[in-house]
């Protein structure tokens, strides 16, 4: 009899066993909403303009939008780091500047606009390129100064470049990128292309003179240029408050429209593009304002923590940290459990941890790519040695 319940029981504790990993299937395998029924949302805050209308508050969003949204904001933030980890374990030299607190910028842009439309940035690149499509390795290979770096391994973190998604780069000289930005635009104007260029810059590069000059001759123009900038208050260690007598910036062209928003949050980010893309092809420039913060230093040799408290820090993370608002949306919504959001952020894991490996077996460059990029090809430039006389190479 005992040995007749015993075997009764094995059998049923088998049974359950065989049971268990069929329902952990089951369950993980619950479909995640991809539903595209719109949802309306509205934003956080008002949108503030000068010399234009306001976009409107509601939103429309859907399920799947938002959990790409959380999914690459994810991503980004894990993105960024590794790329921590991987500066200070000397794998990553020179400068790194990273956009953690800022993702919402780069995924609400992206969601508004299409690969037609150009974007160029400053040398916080990283995760701009990533909205754009460049991947993982990507990222973590140019970082490293490897082969299958977007650049080949020779731009490094500053030097982002993915032109089949119109993607024009990071750029190391403060403001820079904003000449080179409405000039895209002019080209884009001249080959009637109806699309248009977001340059990004700074608060600290918001005083440069050659932005201004630059919007000056859009506005002449009415070139398809949109202004962004990425207002993360500090520029390196200065405050926006010491650096500028007006830090309005989105006020700060005068003849030209602007738009304040509120950069971390992704669905208004996503609507003030909208608007902006629209006011663009119309009208010519207008300015975009984006209130947001990075968590990190200014770069990597900076600590971030001598020019602002960490309660301030830590206050802007629990109040308005885009990848949080996103989560408490999709839950307030019903559109995924925690359980299934934090089954994305280990998958977001593995997917860097995979890429890092990837870009670390990853060769360097050959020697002789110090001479590649450099001229047009064709032209038989010869490199001569100290002396002048010995030709080394003749570059491709």
């Amino acid at each position: 009899m005992a040995l007749s319940r015993l075997a009764s029981s094995s059998s049923s504790s088998r049974s359950a066993d065989l049971l268990k990993p069929l329902c952990s299937a089951i369950s993980l395998r619950r479909p995640i909403s991809t539903d595209t029924t719109p949802i309306t949302v509205e934003t956080s805050v008002p949108f503030t303009s000068h010399q234009c209308d306001t976009p409107s508050r509601s939103v429309q969003t859907n399920a799947k939008e938002l959990l790409t949204f959380f999914r690459d904001m994810a991503l980004m933030r894990r993105m960024e780091i590794a790329a921590d980890s991987l500066y200070k374990a000397k794998l990553i030299r020179g400068f790194c500047h990273l956009y953690d607190g800022q993702e919402a910028v780069a995924v609400g842009m992206e969601a508004a606009i299409t690969k037609k439309d150009c974007i160029i940035t400053a040398y916080r690149d990283h995760c701009t390129f990533v909205a754009r499509g460049g991947t993982l390795l990507e990222v973590f290979a140019e970082l490293m100064g490897r082969q299958a770096g977007c650049s080949r391994g020779k731009g490094g973190s500053m030097h982002f470049y993915k032109k089949d998604s119109n993607f024009y780069g990071g750029h190391g000289i403060v403001g820079a990128q904003v000449p080179l930005g409405c000039g895209l635009a002019f080209a884009q104007k001249y080959s009637k292309d109806e699309a248009v260029t977001f340059a990004l810059y700074g608060d600290g590069a918001a005083n440069q003179g050659q932005l201004f000059e630059a919007l000056n001759i859009s506005a002449l123009w009415d070139l398809p240029a949109i202004l962004v900038c990425e207002n993360n208050h500090y520029g390196m260690g200065t405050a926006e408050w010491r650096a500028a007598k007006s830090p309005a910036y989105y006020k700060r062209g005068d003849y030209a429209p602007g738009l304040k928003v509120d950069g971390m949050d992704a669905l208004a980010v996503k609507q003030a593009c909208t608007f902006a893309k629209e006011h663009a092809l119309k009208n010519g420039p207008i300015i975009l304002e984006m209130d947001t913060y990075r968590y990190h230093g200014h770069s990597m040799s900076d600590p971030g923590s001598t020019y602002r408290t960490r309660d301030e820090i830590t206050g802007v993370r629990q109040e308005r940290d885009p990848v949080e608002r996103i989560r408490k949306l999709i839950l307030s919504h019903d559109l995924a459990t925690e359980k299934e959001l934090k089954d994305i952020e280990k998958e977001v894991r593995k997917e860097v941890d995979d890429a890092i490996a990837q870009a670390k077996e990853n060769p360097l460059p050959e020697s002789s790519e110090l001479f590649t990029n450099v001229y047009a090809k064709g032209l038989g430039v010869e490199s001569f040695g100290a002396d002048r006389k010995e030709v080394r190479a003749v570059l491709p």
